[in-house]
């Protein structure tokens, strides 16, 4: 099987999955305050590449940790990257009407159904890790699960980042400074969604956690550069989002510090990293592999 034939057919069986997780734990529309259940849903179960599910299951993969067990932890980092779009896109942060080539949630509905949306769905993510029988694990590997993704979402991790960034509009970052934003803004959801994967064996050894942690910060910064050339590079149909809105807005870049070439070295470097960060593991984390070379190779 090719790289290309083991990425589509793996990403095919974790979309399915988590897909069908998202529409069992989601509330129906159906069922009141259905405005604000139906716009959940709208904001949810419309496509996406569920990147953050797929490293999820990629990273239990390269443990042995069962798919069933994977379906849980996959959809909670899901809502809680559906909940960040939903913020990220309103008016007072990135103000944009696109977003998976369709309106914004708050163009759909409005914006205070949007900001509702994104706070339900975060309370949501953390109720099925608590909650959700259909992940066999104890109170103690659960525990872990809701601090890696409460530090990853709050102000050292994802709304941190976001902070930094609109703090940041305007202003000429040096690449330490910008590396610092995005290892917060899009790295810390990133390296939570492997390491959430990575608790579902707690005897796992702990050279190879470290090494998935690794490969994570990498990817990480990486997927965040590769969104700094399709910005750049791509275009609003094929992106599925206003294509140019950094320039315009005047975001710090990678492009902008290090110009296209250099932006286009530095993200082959990580992801030369991170693969390298799996070499002590065997052919059951190709996953991971296919999906590094994904993230640079990716188009939307």
């Amino acid at each position: 099987m090719t790289m290309n034939d083991g990425l589509k057919a793996f990403t095919l069986k974790c979309q399915q999955r988590v897909e069908q997780a998202l529409d069992r734990i989601l509330p129906p529309s159906t069922t009141l305050p259905t405005r604000l259940h139906e716009a959940m849903r709208y904001a949810t179960l419309n496509g996406g590449k569920r990147i953050r599910p797929l490293l999820v299951y990629a990273a239990g993969q390269a443990l042995n940790v069962s798919w069933e067990r994977l379906d849980t932890p996959a959809t909670a980092v899901e809502l809680i990257h559906a909940y960040s779009l939903v913020h990220d896109d309103l008016p007072a942060m990135d103000d944009d009407d696109l977003r998976r080539n369709q309106p914004t949630c708050h163009r759909a509905y409005d914006e205070a159904t949007a900001i509702l949306v994104g706070d339900a769905l975060q309370s949501l993510a953390f109720k099925s890790l608590c909650c959700d029988p259909c992940m066999q694990a104890d109170a103690r590997i659960r525990l872990s699960m809701v601090e890696t993704l409460a530090r990853a979402s709050g102000s050292r991790g994802m709304a941190g980042g976001q902070a930094i960034d609109l703090e940041a509009v305007g202003r000429e970052l040096n690449l330490a400074e910008l590396e610092n934003l995005h290892i917060h803004k899009t790295g810390a959801l990133i390296r939570a969604a492997v390491r959430l994967g990575a608790l579902l064996d707690p005897d796992a050894d702990k050279a190879l956690t470290h090494h998935l942690d690794h490969y994570a910060k990498c990817i990480g910064l990486a997927f965040q550069i590769q969104d700094d050339i399709l910005d750049i590079e791509g275009d609003t149909e094929t992106l599925g989002k206003t294509q140019g809105k950094d320039l315009v807005q005047e975001k710090p870049t990678y492009p902008s510090l290090l110009g296209l070439a250099g932006a286009k070295e530095k993200a082959q470097e990580l992801i030369h990293e991170a693969l390298q960060s799996l070499d002590a593991f065997d052919n059951e984390a190709d996953p991971l592999r296919w999906l590094g070379h994904y993230i640079t190779a990716r188009k939307h």
